[in-house]
């Protein structure tokens, strides 16, 4: 997920270049771009970062099925930590395997971080942001958003993440044979509303996380700033912002992290019902009986770890391409 630290004129971006950009006149510049633009903008960025992270979502995926309703101590442990599932998954299915899913989550991203931006960036627009407590409510719902309607996407991705050979296999193996096959293998068994299963834990997690990563990357951002760390226009100021929301984000959004990739990854009965979640508080119950409280944070490290990164990457792309489409329209 990215940060979405949005900005109405170039010379406000954490990421504005000392180039011809930056020397035009805020004043000339135009406040908001088209919102269609703005759309692509932030689907092209966060796809680009996505590229990039995805062995890391893979990663992260495993690991939190890893011991589902089972008892720490009481499973075989195939993922010990980040560096050895990577390895172990790299050895077992190759690069490929590190790469699953990625056609689905690359829509996924484009889908909900475009939403996502557009919509915050079409309320900053408005000065809906500049009220007190506006810039959280407007974050929390771009968040909901995005993660509702890209929710059948990241289902998929789910899924297929999830899908490995049987001897490093975790959680309810679904078998699906491609992406296009998964869509109509869910349509047909369980109709429209199969495709929005675990909706009701996606809403929240990207509604914490939307709204935690834009309260503290903006802060962060200032204070490093203020305390002359780096250039106000460095990009290194941006990064250490990034790393300090991550780690905020990462405590707040694990464990509805973790709650939406079960109830994602659940199998259904004859009745479409969840075989083992009958909804996020039922599963946040479950969870924490038989794994502890321990079990709503695993896979907190590859989560932190992918943040960085995709929160630098995708800021960075998605700046740099506002301000030439600013540039273009003024």
């Amino acid at each position: 997920m990215a940060i979405t630290r949005l900005v109405n004129i170039p010379t406000e971006s954490p990421f504005t270049p000392t180039s011809s950009i930056a020397r035009v006149s805020p004043a000339h510049m135009p406040r908001a771009l088209w919102l269609p633009l703005d759309f692509t903008l932030g689907a092209l960025a966060c796809s680009g970062a996505c590229m990039f992270t995805n062995p890391l979502e893979v990663v992260k995926t495993r690991l939190q099925l890893q011991g589902e309703l089972q008892a720490p101590g009481s499973y075989q442990r195939h993922y010990r930590g980040v560096l050895q599932a990577l390895l172990v998954v790299g050895r077992t299915d190759g690069i490929r395997g590190l790469q699953k899913g990625l056609t689905v989550a690359l829509l996924y991203q484009g889908l909900m971080n475009g939403v996502r931006l557009g919509f915050y960036s079409y309320t900053e627009a408005s000065g809906f942001t500049a009220a007190p407590g506006g810039s959280l409510i407007a974050g929390a719902t771009a968040g909901a958003l995005g993660a509702f309607i890209a929710s059948p996407a990241y289902l998929v991705k789910t899924h297929l993440q999830a899908q490995a050979v049987a001897t490093i296999a975790v959680g309810h193996q679904h078998n699906h044979q491609g992406v296009f096959s998964a869509f109509v293998s869910i349509y047909q068994r369980e109709g429209v509303l199969g495709l929005w299963r675990g909706v009701n834990g996606a809403v929240p997690r990207v509604m914490v996380g939307s709204a935690a990563q834009l309260a503290t990357f903006s802060s962060a951002k200032g204070w490093v700033t203020h305390a002359q760390w780096f250039s106000p226009h460095s990009w290194l100021a941006a990064l250490t912002a990034a790393v300090i929301s991550g780690v905020a984000v990462t405590i707040t959004m694990t464990p509805f992290d973790v709650i939406s990739t079960r109830l994602y990854n659940q199998p259904v009965d004859e009745f479409k019902r969840g075989r083992l979640y009958c909804g996020f508080v039922d599963c946040l119950m479950k969870v924490c009986r038989t794994e502890g409280i321990v079990g709503l944070y695993k896979g907190m490290t590859p989560v932190f770890v992918r943040l960085a990164p995709h929160t630098v990457l995708s800021m960075l792309l998605w700046d740099v391409l506002r301000q030439k489409a600013l540039l273009y329209t003024h």
